[in-house]
C-alpha cells in the first residue's frame, strides 16, 4: 500500500467546544478486523448528537475526551472486506450507522465497522441522500414498530415533525395504518400532509394540548428542555397511553406525572440495526417514504454545517460530502 493509501481526510475535534473546534487533519486510514468492512465514504449525515457531542454533552460521555472524529450516518462504497464477511462484497454500494453511541468516526473518507451494521443503499437515491437516512430513520423505525408496536387505527403525535426524525417518523407511521398527528411551524404544514400526515399543529399559534387528545403514542423529539413539552405531552394520551421521550430520556418528575395521569414514559436510544436498515431502503425504493435533505456541505465546511443546525429549523436533514 503507498504512503498515500495509509492516511485520509477526516474532521478531528481536540477539545470540546464550538464549531471552531472541528478541523480537517491528515489520519490513519483504518483498515478492516474480521467480520468488518472498510468502506469509502462519499457522504455522512449530521445530526443533532453530533453537535450535542462536540459541545461535550450528547455522547460525550460515551467517548471520552478529544480527540476524535465525530459523525455515524455515512453512504459509500466498500472498498474492502475482513475474513469472515459473507453479507457485502467489494464495490458494494452502501449506508449505515455503525458502531452507534461508541465512535464510528464518520466526518471522514474512509471507516470501518462490522458487516452487518450497514446495509445496501437504497438504488433509487444518491449518497448524500442516503447519508441522511440511518440515525434519524432508525430512530423513527425502532421507536415506532419495536417500542411503541404502533398498529393501524392508533393516534401516533410526531412532535418536531418536519425535522430529520420526524419527517421520517410521520411516513412510518402512517404506513403502519397510524392516524398521524405532527407538530410544526405552519411554513411546513404542506409538506408534512404530503408525507402523510392527517393533521399539523401549528406549535406556535397555539398549545398542542389544547387542540390534541386521544393519543397512543407520543414521539417526544423536543424534550422538556423547551417549554416542557414532554410533561404537556402527557395530558393529550389516552390512558395507557404511551410517551417516547428522545431527546433527554424520562426524569423522576416525568415518570411521576406519568404514572399519576396512568399513561407510561419511556426514555430511547438508537442503536445500528442493518435488517431495519433494508426493509427502510425498500420502501425508498417503491416510492412510499421520501427522504428530505436540506443542504450539503464539503467536508472542510464541517463547522459551517453545525452553525446552520444549531441556529436554523431545518427541513429533514443536513449532509456532509466527504468526496471531492
Amino acid at each position: 500500500m503507498s504512503a498515500e493509501k495509509k492516511t485520509m481526510r477526516a474532521v478531528v475535534q481536540d477539545d470540546f467546544g464550538g464549531p471552531e473546534v472541528l478541523r480537517v487533519h491528515e489520519v490513519p486510514r483504518p483498515q478492516p478486523l474480521p467480520t468488518e468492512v472498510l468502506v469509502r465514504v462519499h457522504a455522512a449525515g449530521v445530526n443533532p448528537v453530533d453537535w450535542k457531542t462536540r459541545a461535550g454533552s450528547g455522547m460525550a460521555g460515551v467517548l471520552g475526551q478529544p480527540p476524535f472524529v465525530l459523525g455515524w450516518d455515512v453512504s459509500g462504497v466498500v472498498e474492502s472486506v475482513g475474513f469472515g464477511v459473507t453479507t457485502l462484497k467489494e464495490g458494494d454500494e452502501v449506508y449505515g450507522m455503525p458502531w452507534f453511541p461508541r465512535a464510528a468516526g464518520g466526518y471522514a473518507e474512509y471507516v470501518t465497522a462490522p458487516a452487518r451494521q450497514f446495509a445496501h443503499k437504497p438504488t433509487t437515491v444518491d449518497h448524500e441522500q442516503a447519508a441522511a437516512v440511518p440515525l434519524a430513520a432508525l430512530t423513527a423505525w425502532q421507536a415506532l414498530l419495536d417500542t411503541a408496536d404502533v398498529r393501524a387505527g392508533q393516534r401516533v403525535l410526531v412532535h418536531a415533525a418536519a425535522g430529520g426524525v420526524g419527517h421520517f417518523a410521520v411516513q412510518f407511521a402512517k404506513h403502519l395504518g397510524a392516524r398521524v398527528v405532527a407538530t410544526a411551524s405552519s411554513a411546513r404544514h404542506a409538506w408534512l400532509k404530503e408525507l402523510g400526515a392527517d393533521e399539523v399543529v401549528d406549535y406556535t399559534a397555539v398549545r398542542f394540548e389544547d387542540v390534541v387528545r386521544d393519543i397512543d403514542v407520543v414521539i417526544d423529539l423536543v424534550g422538556d428542555t423547551h417549554d416542557r413539552t414532554s410533561l404537556r405531552s402527557l395530558e393529550v394520551l389516552r390512558p395507557g397511553g404511551l410517551l417516547i421521550a428522545v431527546p433527554a430520556g424520562v426524569s423522576p418528575e416525568l415518570a411521576d406525572a406519568a404514572a399519576a395521569r396512568e399513561v407510561r414514559a419511556t426514555s430511547f436510544l438508537v442503536e445500528p440495526d442493518g435488517q431495519a436498515l433494508t426493509r427502510i431502503a425498500a420502501l425508498i425504493d417503491a416510492g412510499q417514504v421520501a427522504v428530505e435533505v436540506e443542504e450539503v456541505f464539503p467536508l472542510e465546511q464541517a463547522a459551517h454545517a453545525h452553525i446552520r443546525g444549531e441556529h436554523g429549523r431545518t427541513r429533514g436533514k443536513l449532509v456532509l460530502r466527504t468526496t471531492a
